[in-house]
């Protein structure tokens, strides 16, 4: 069993570790930390969400900052205004007990470009930012970034699909130079692959978290038939049976997020909804109600609920399967954190069959019929 200590970690960076509970690394961590202390060289990373990529590539740069220099020297792209935020809050909490204070600032959309600006005149030595925010700022003049020396792309394949693909490739050309990319993604669709060859060295050492093994071993997976006329129904006796617990329901689509919004409200129950449409103002507003326990469930499509880190949810439902295999992974990692145990329940047409015999093989779990 190995330790932070072990993979290099600083004493003083591994007494913050161990106040947030972190004690064993995780498999990236154990595969890249060592690797992105020692060596000064671009880094690949596949693993999902939820294997705590953050410290593995966080915990690297920190070490690297001179915390008397006023520049700017790392920059991590993330694809959502949440997963920013808590990518600095994170960086933040491991650098409690660290004699000099290392700045890192937030910036992204759904917040005045004003204060941020005003932010970074401070000293700041790690600017996490989702892209399209970052060029605003770049546009405007207002960030430095001629002296990063890394340039982290944290879950590369999300920032793609959700259209920042002109951002990001503006971003690279811009803060060529002396600096190293690390590119974390869960899937390495074309798009990356491009990314790989035209901005990162031929060298590049890769690592690979195998797939199989993320999926929570102490989530329960089920899954019930149904028609499309009885779903909503059948959602509705599985919420009544489970009056004080707290979950997700995932739809693919966001009109039916909000249509089984509406019909779960009429029942009483106290649900929102997050989908892809919706004011930064209005998704805050939403988290925060459903973080402080306000709502009972939340309603989300996949590509809104990216990012979404709350405790204690005791199940995840899928109204419809994913349409892709990894998300999956995604949404049923939203149960089960920090040792606790979780439900995963799909409602399927008989149609659906194979899809659940697939995800079953693919990702080595076990469906129990309901």
């Amino acid at each position: 069993m190995s330790t932070f200590s072990a993979l290099g970690i600083r004493k003083d960076f591994v007494k913050g570790l161990n106040e947030l509970g972190i004690k064993k690394p995780t498999e990236i961590q154990e595969k890249a930390i060592p690797y992105l202390l020692q060596e000064r060289t671009d880094f690949i990373g596949l693993a999902q969400t939820g294997t705590g990529k953050t410290a593995a590539f966080g915990l690297p740069i920190l070490h690297q900052i001179k915390p008397d220099s006023n520049a700017i020297q790392a920059l991590i792209l993330s694809p959502t205004r949440e997963l920013v935020q808590q990518i600095k809050k994170q960086l933040f909490k491991f650098t409690k007990y660290v004699d000099k204070k290392i700045f890192v600032e937030g910036v992204y959309g759904g917040e005045k470009i004003e204060r941020q600006i005003k932010n970074l005149q401070r000293t700041t030595h790690i600017v996490v930012a989702t892209p399209g925010r970052l060029i605003d700022l770049i546009e405007r003049g207002e960030i430095d970034l001629k002296n990063i020396k890394t340039l982290v792309l944290d879950e590369a394949d999300e920032m793609l699909s959700m259209g920042f693909k002109l951002e990001i490739n503006r971003i690279l050309k811009y803060t060529s130079g002396e600096r190293n990319t690390w590119l974390f993604s869960a899937t390495m669709p074309e798009e990356i692959k491009r990314i790989v060859k035209n901005y990162m060295n031929i060298n590049a050492k890769r690592v690979e978290i195998n797939p199989e093994s993320v999926v929570n071993k102490n989530i329960t997976h089920y899954y019930s038939l149904t028609t499309i006329a009885k779903k909503t129904s059948a959602i509705i006796s599985f919420l009544e049976g489970r009056q004080d617990e707290r979950g997700i329901i995932f739809v693919r689509t966001k009109a039916g997020a909000r249509k089984l919004t509406n019909e779960l409200q009429e029942e009483g129950f106290t649900v929102g909804v997050l989908e892809g449409d919706m004011k930064q103002i209005e998704r805050d507003k939403v988290m925060r109600a459903f973080k402080n326990e306000s709502l009972q469930y939340l309603i989300a499509t996949d590509v809104a609920a990216r990012g979404i880190d709350v405790q204690n949810l005791n199940f995840v439902l899928h109204h419809q399967l994913p349409e892709q295999l990894e998300y999956y992974t995604h949404r049923s990692g939203r149960t089960a954190r920090a040792g606790n145990r979780g439900i995963s329940q799909a409602f399927i047409l008989p149609n659906e069959l194979e899809t659940i015999h697939q995800i079953q093989k693919k990702l080595n779990i076990k469906f129990i019929k309901k």
